[in-house]
Formats: C-alpha cells, structure tokens, sequence
C-alpha cells in the first residue's frame, strides 16, 4: 500500500509542479499589474475622461437650441449667441491654461484632473437653472477658467509613462476623448428631445463629478518636483516658447482648431436648415457628431500606429488635404444623409492630425515640462476656439451657414500649406533640452 501510495504521489509530481508554477506565473501577474503605475493611471484616465467628455458633449451640441429655448429667436442673434458662448469659455481658457500647466509641473498633475473634473460638475449643472443668455454666458467664461480635463490627463499620462510606450497610451487616451464625443451627443439628443435642454446640464454635471471621484480615489501619481522647478515656476514656459520645433506644431494644431471651430458653433443650425420640418433636430444633429467621433475613435488608433511606421509629416500632410477636401463638399450638401456621410468620412483625417501632433508635442517637451506643453497647446486652441466661432457668425451673417464650412476648408489648407514648407521631414529634436 505504501509503495503504491508513493507510485502515486510520483505520478502527481509534474501536475503539482504544473499547478505551482500557474500559482507562481499568476502571483508575479499580479505583482506586474500592481507595480505598473502607468497602466493602472491609463486605464483609470481612460474611463474618467470617456465620462468626462461624454458629460462636455451632452451639452455642447444644442447650445443654439438652448439659446432659442431662452428667447432668442432670429438667425442672426442666434449665431451670434452661439459664437459669444463659446468665445467666452475659450478665451477665459487661453488665459489661464498655461497657469494650470506650470501648477502641475510645480505640484502635481493627479490635482489638475480632478480640479478640471469637480469644477465642471459645479458650473455647468448651474447652467442648467439659467434664465437669460446673459446669465448663461457668464457661467461659460467661469467654466473656461476651471474646466481642461483634457489637457489634464494628458499631462499625467505623459509624464508618468515610458517614452517609448507613450505614444500608445496618448493615444488610447485620445480614442477615450473620442468615445465621449460619440456616447454624449447621442445621449444629449434623447434627453434633450424627452426631458428638454435644461437637463443636459444636469446629466453633464452628474457625469462629471463621477469621473472626478472615479480618478480622485484611484489614479496613483508619484510626484516630486525638482528645486529649480519649485523656485522658477514659469521657466518651464520660457523653455516652451523658446523651442522653434514645438512653436511650428502650434502653428500647424491652431489652423486646423480654427477650422474645425468656424463649423462647430453652426454646425446644428446647418442640420436645422436642411432636415425636414418635422424631424426631431437634437437628435439627428447629435447622431451625425457621434458618427463622425467614432471614425475619429477608429482612425487615431489605426492613424497613431501608422505614423510610427510612416512618419507624422506624412500623416499631418494626408488628414489636412483630405479635410480640405470633404469640408468643401459640406458647403453643397442637401439632405442630413449627405451631411452624415461627409462628417464620418471627415472624422478620419481628424484623428489622424490629433495622433500626429500629440505624439511629436510629448517628444518635444524641454526638460520634462509636459505641464508647461500641454498648457501652452490648450491657451493655443483655446485662442483658436475664440476667434474662430465668431468667424463662423460673420460667414453666416454675410454668405449664409454654407459658408462655414468653406472657411473651415481654407483653414485646412493653410494648415497644410505650413506642414509642407515648414515642418521637417524627419524626426524633430526639441531644443533646449536639459
């Protein structure tokens, strides 16, 4: 009995040291996912910010519906409500976001997510309780001093991950950016139609203080600050601006945001004027801007690896001609079906521009200062998203909503015109490096 007794524990020896060493594999998994702070942080990030901007974007839309809802009808004073309330949230923006990114180089980036994300949540569900466009407009300009998820998290993920798996992880996390864009506009046009304008505030603002607790209690940041960074503060600005590769791609991202923003304002009053007179406007203004972000979502993964192998001129090149091309089919369209087709496509070479330049803008950051990067491309765009909607309101005004879309596709060329001649074929080394 005994001998057969140890004929059998022989026999189970290469099946125990089998399940020893699953136990084993399976402990050091673990301790791998534990010890890699930068996944946890992306996928965190990832599901925070696709609330986020899912919130941003219930909204967003149907601010020109909310402005009629409010009392002000006529086209004219619509567009021009419509251009204003951007322009005030962009242009408070462009003044503080370089402040925010050289605080987050000084004390932390974890801080400014959760400050752009709890600061939202409070204004904008105030938005929802407005009586006058007056009243509206200034709670616009307060979010663009508090609000810039964005521009947040992608601090944080460039700063805490591997240089050579960033260009991933800034991707995925832009494809988040896109998601929210797709899930918020549908979402926005079913409250907006059940439950009317006001509650796209108050849904945005529950999204947002969501993501907020959701990075708040799980994002682990490792921050320590160097002493020079803590006794010079705006160095990291100076060292920015003084870096003629990355002052070439804010040229380049500013003509193309301009572009994009001449449309965006007018985009739902263009959907108005050629859908039927009774078709449920919100929501089939908010499912073409979804359509359109899920190519992008599509695009900025497939368009991200590719420039890796093919280089970010090449890209940038490719997306700014074709959205030449498809913006200028937009002015001519007459049903939403030619609009919606047009928008997808138009999606493509978006995500591939957003991929191209958040990728090189990480490379390029002097000394680290991926707070002082980030927050000098936000006050840019932000810039951009001041001028251009009142850009849109005067091509309206003058030549009719057509017309936006002819601007935007000017913007794209120019975009491309200073891609050609000015950015460089190969690799771009940032300057002033430390």
């Amino acid at each position: 009995m005994t001998g057969h007794r140890q004929r059998q524990i022989r026999a189970m020896r290469p099946r125990l040291g089998f399940i020893r060493e699953a136990i084993t594999s399976r402990r050091a998994f673990w301790a791998t996912l534990r010890g890699a702070t930068w996944q946890r942080n992306l996928a965190v990030l990832w599901i925070g910010e696709l609330i986020a901007i899912s919130g941003f974007s219930v909204t967003l839309p149907f601010l020109p519906y909310y402005v009629q809802e409010l009392g002000i009808t006529g086209l004219d004073q619509v567009a021009f409500w419509a251009g204003l309330l951007t322009t005030a949230q962009s242009a408070t923006m462009a003044l503080i976001a370089p402040v925010w990114g050289m605080l987050s180089d000084r004390y932390g980036r974890k801080i400014m997510v959760t400050r752009a994300m709890f600061g939202g949540a409070v204004i904008i569900c105030l938005m929802g309780f407005v009586q006058n466009v007056y009243q509206l407009t200034v709670l616009r300009a307060i979010q663009g001093m508090l609000t810039g998820t964005v521009p947040a998290a992608m601090t944080l993920i460039a700063s805490s991950t591997p240089s050579n798996r960033r260009g991933y992880a800034l991707g995925m996390l832009q494809t988040a950016v896109y998601l929210g864009s797709t899930v918020g506009p549908f979402l926005g046009g079913l409250i907006a139609d059940q439950l009317g304008y006001r509650a796209t505030f108050w849904v945005t603002g529950v999204l947002l203080l969501a993501a907020g607790i959701l990075v708040a209690l799980l994002v682990k940041e490792e921050f320590t600050p160097s002493e020079r960074g803590r006794a010079r503060m705006w160095e990291g600005l100076l060292l920015v601006l003084r870096t003629r590769a990355l002052m070439t791609l804010y040229a380049v991202r500013m003509l193309m945001g301009i572009a994009a923003q001449i449309v965006a304002p007018m985009f739902s009053l263009f959907v108005q004027s050629i859908a039927a007179p009774d078709a449920k406007v919100a929501s089939l203004a908010g499912t073409i801007v979804g359509v359109a972000s899920m190519t992008g979502v599509l695009s900025t993964v497939f368009l991200g690896r590719a420039s890796d192998r093919l280089g970010s001129r090449r890209i940038l090149l490719v997306c700014s001609a074709a959205s030449v091309l498809l913006y200028a089919l937009m002015a001519g369209t007459r049903t939403p079906v030619q609009l919606g087709l047009l928008r997808a496509l138009a999606g493509v070479p978006a995500g591939g521009i957003l991929a191209a330049v958040n990728v090189l803008q990480a490379s390029l950051a002097p000394g680290g200062r991926y707070g002082a990067v980030y927050g000098v491309n936000t006050s840019l765009m932000a810039a951009a998203n001041a001028v251009s909607p009142m850009m849109g309101a005067a091509l309206t005004a003058n030549w009719g909503l057509p017309s936006v879309f002819l601007g935007a596709a000017v913007m794209y060329g120019l975009g491309t015109v200073v891609t050609a001649l000015v950015v460089p074929s190969g690799r771009i080394e940032a300057e002033g490096e430390e």
